[in-house]
């Protein structure tokens, strides 16, 4: 017969065989069981990454917002009873944190102003700390799948492998057509890893650096609003 006519005949079978689906269902349950956890891993890591995308345009459009607020000239007094219900953004929050430890101060029947500073910066610093953590949250998923993904995918590569050099060692047949779609099989699952690998890692890096670039704005606003508090103590304590 023509090795020409065999190969031919031969494709439309070899094609469907290892197609996508054909690949999942053939594979070994262990196998499978790597592929779904990837896939669903995949699925996880594309949720994060547009929830994260909304909540940092959000945050970073708040912030702006209340920067604008906070100097255009209002008094602090009257923002701090806008703000203090409700804070908006996490810089809100920092300002809100920072009246409130400052009122509670006046207000009460302490008048020493010994501490009063280091108070509020504590409380400030609390605050970006509870902020940065709430920015932050769910990124550890991110940096797990990137990390452990082509592991994982990996581990289902090679027990797919092994699988079929079982299956090769049984019916003694080491031809192309035996040997390929089990090599398939196997290497699909470290492509399902890389899917959601990749992905992942590009995601993580990206939103780490918004975080940080968030946090050092709130850094920066605590240093200036410590020092604006830090005047208005100065010229009450000499009074």
């Amino acid at each position: 017969m023509n090795p020409a006519d065999v190969a031919q005949s031969a494709l439309p079978l070899s094609s469907s065989d290892l197609s996508v689906f054909a690949l999942f269902w053939q594979a070994h349950w262990i196998v499978k069981s790597v592929m779904i956890g990837l896939l669903v891993c995949s699925i996880w890591v594309w949720a994060i990454a547009i929830e994260k995308t909304i909540l940092y345009a959000r945050t970073r459009k708040a912030m702006n917002a209340f920067e604008h607020a906070f100097w255009s000239g209002q008094s602090l007094e009257e923002l701090y009873k806008t703000l203090s219900a409700r804070p908006a953004s996490s810089m809100a929050a920092l300002f809100v944190a920072a009246m409130r430890e400052w009122k509670r101060s006046f207000e009460g029947q302490v008048r020493s102003f010994a501490g009063l500073q280091t108070r509020i910066e504590k409380v400030m610093d609390v605050t970006i700390a509870r902020e940065v953590e709430h920015l932050e949250r769910r990124l550890l998923v991110l940096a797990t799948v990137g990390s452990a993904g082509p592991f994982i995918g990996l581990f289902g590569t090679v027990w797919g492998i092994m699988t079929s050099f079982q299956s090769i060692a049984a019916s003694k047949n080491t031809s192309l057509a035996v040997v390929a779609p089990g090599i398939a099989e196997a290497l699909f699952a470290t492509a399902i890893g890389l899917v959601a690998a990749i992905p992942a890692t590009i995601f993580y890096n990206k939103f780490i650096s918004e975080v940080n670039k968030q946090a050092q704005r709130l850094e920066g606003f605590a240093d200036e609003f410590a020092a604006i508090l830090s005047r208005q103590i100065d010229e009450r304590g000499s009074a």
